[in-house]
């Protein structure tokens, strides 16, 4: 039987003897580190760290293991978390009519390359709209939006975000605005997808505006939400260069590929522990 594994993230003040520290700390109680990824931000200060071990000892438990280290993250100040490898992350779907994303998120779901538990799917249209995508057995809430009960709406949603006891709500292209309280609410756990690269084109049609300005790159971006619209802290990007030659159609085509493919490079990182918040950017460990 393969030993348990185990993933360490953790950010804290830059100072000497931290990575000693942590392997020293790790290596003492019969855990052997199988990757370790490290990052001194020398503009603000901190140090930021992933390791991922294995457990040798036989009695070890993450409860015990999270105990154990809790002294170490208190002498170095650390923001920190310690989880089971093994333990699947509870995802939360919101979509609108453009179904692209939430199609090839399913489709890696199902395929299982993508390591996780749809806790639901939260949609402002009714059910039928994805009749052409396998829902079964996931729970489907359809929530209308209506900007003149804006704020029922969120409640609704809210409760289920909390009765799903989802670690994470991805926005799959969902094309409504979340009110600053939520946004708060779901700090460090809500995902964005885009366009971008078109930061002058915000609003309606964007690719359409596009178009008529001539641009020559297109591209998608994902960021953790925040209450100022689409300026949260950015995790992933891709861009595809674009001709004169291509209209406001095969723009629309190319950006729901780069979408898809950003949102899934996102998703991974997520659901392997590899995005660290650094004030209002972010840290991400290549795989």
């Amino acid at each position: 039987m393969s030993a348990a594994q185990f993933v360490i993230t953790l950010s804290c003040p830059d100072r000497p003897g931290i990575v000693a520290a942590v392997s020293g700390h790790l290596a003492a109680r019969d855990n052997n580190i199988l990757e370790a990824q490290q990052f001194d931000d020398t503009d603000t200060g901190r140090f930021f760290m992933r390791i991922v071990f294995e457990s040798l000892a036989a009695d070890a438990t993450l409860a015990g293991l999270q105990a154990d280290f809790a002294p170490v993250a208190e002498r170095f100040d650390m923001q920190w978390q310690l989880r089971d490898r093994s333990e699947r992350r509870r995802v939360l779907l919101l979509v609108s009519k453009f179904d692209h994303c939430l199609a090839d998120v399913l489709y890696r779901w199902r395929t299982g390359e993508l390591s996780m538990d749809i806790a639901g799917i939260v949609a402002n249209h009714p059910r039928e709209t994805y009749r052409h995508l396998d829902l079964d057995a996931i729970p489907f809430h359809y929530l209308p939006a209506d900007r003149n009960h804006k704020a029922a709406q969120e409640a609704l949603l809210w409760q289920v975000i909390e009765q799903s006891q989802c670690d994470l709500v991805v926005l799959a292209r969902y094309m409504q605005v979340l009110s600053d309280e939520l946004s708060a609410k779901l700090a460090g756990r809500c995902i964005n997808i885009h366009h971008s690269f078109l930061p002058g084109f915000k609003g309606a049609r964007p690719y359409h505006q596009a178009h008529r300005r001539g641009v020559k790159l297109i591209g998608a971006t994902t960021h953790f939400v925040t209450a100022e619209l689409d300026e949260g802290p950015i995790i992933e990007q891709d861009i595809e260069r674009v001709t004169h030659h291509d209209t406001p159609e095969d723009m629309i085509r190319i950006g729901r590929d780069i979408e898809r493919r950003v949102l899934a490079r996102t998703l991974r990182h997520y659901l392997d522990d590899r995005i660290l918040l650094n004030g209002s950017k972010t840290v991400v460990f290549s795989a």
